[in-house]
């Protein structure tokens, strides 16, 4: 009899051990395809990435993650917030990846990983057309100029001005949209944000904007944001499989090209950051 009950004892408990493993082993990408949805966190106020027109979320980051659901054979669901608040959400378990993009720096990889780049995202300058004061990024010296609050481009041009005989007079924004109107309304004389953002708000304001020439970033590139954590590694390197797939059978250019005009040469991965 006590064999008998020691016997079920032990069968019970492997039974629950099993079980144990069985939870455990379903990481993220295995709940994700079960539950048939991946949740993305962004900001919509970076366009051409993430933007809201005539009411609809649109942009590069859109159609990258339409194509990537479609790889992975899950729905996607957008999570919007301002972008200060985003990577805290992400980390919090909000959602699954953050769509941003964001720039890959050597700070932030060590507390994230990112995915393969999905654009060039080094820093340049936006000014008013006809403002011939600014034909060069040295002439901000001294200037009132805009940028977006806990950015990789906030960073690099604090370091920027820290070059020049007299600072910068940076004024910080929680989105890219308030910047570019108060330099619209003579607030601030540039914005400082990613080569591909500005060269499409230019585009789209009708010969309002210009874009100063050359960048003074270092040489950086965009990437979707997940955590460092074993529990998501196979759901990042999903991610990594669609985008690098998309940029072999030409998806990923035909999209930068509708977004940006252009499309961009990257690398399949970032090692070792510009900054």
């Amino acid at each position: 009899m006590q064999k008998r009950l020691l016997l079920k004892a032990a069968l019970g408990a492997a039974l629950l051990f099993g079980a144990s493993v069985s939870v455990h082993a379903e990481d993220a990408l295995a709940k994700i395809k079960s539950a048939g949805t991946l949740k993305v966190g962004t900001e919509t106020a970076f366009a051409p990435f993430d933007f809201i027109d005539a009411g609809d979320h649109v942009g590069l980051n859109v159609d990258l993650f339409a194509e990537i659901g479609k790889e992975l054979g899950v729905k996607i669901e957008w999570v919007a917030l301002p972008w200060d608040g985003v990577l805290p959400a992400l980390e919090a378990g909000k959602f699954d990846i953050v769509a941003g993009p964001a720039t890959i720096t050597k700070a932030r990889m060590e507390r994230y990983r990112f995915t393969a780049p999905i654009a060039e995202a080094t820093v340049a300058i936006l000014k008013k057309a006809g403002d011939k004061t600014i034909t060069k990024p040295e002439d901000l010296a001294g200037k009132a100029v805009g940028v977006g609050k806990a950015t990789a481009q906030l960073a690099q041009l604090q370091e920027f001005s820290a070059t020049l005989p007299k600072k910068i007079d940076v004024h910080e924004y929680v989105s890219f949209n308030d910047a570019y109107a108060d330099m619209a309304a003579g607030r601030v004389v540039a914005v400082a944000n990613s080569l591909p953002n500005i060269a499409f708000v230019a585009k789209q304001r009708n010969g309002a904007f210009e874009v100063v020439l050359p960048p003074f970033g270092k040489k950086s590139y965009f990437g979707f944001i997940g955590t460092k954590d074993a529990d998501h590694a196979s759901l990042i390197d999903a991610v990594d499989a669609a985008l690098i797939k998309m940029k072999g059978d030409g998806r990923m250019a035909k999209l930068q090209e509708k977004w940006f005009g252009t499309k961009f040469d990257t690398p399949d991965s970032v090692k070792d950051p510009a900054f």
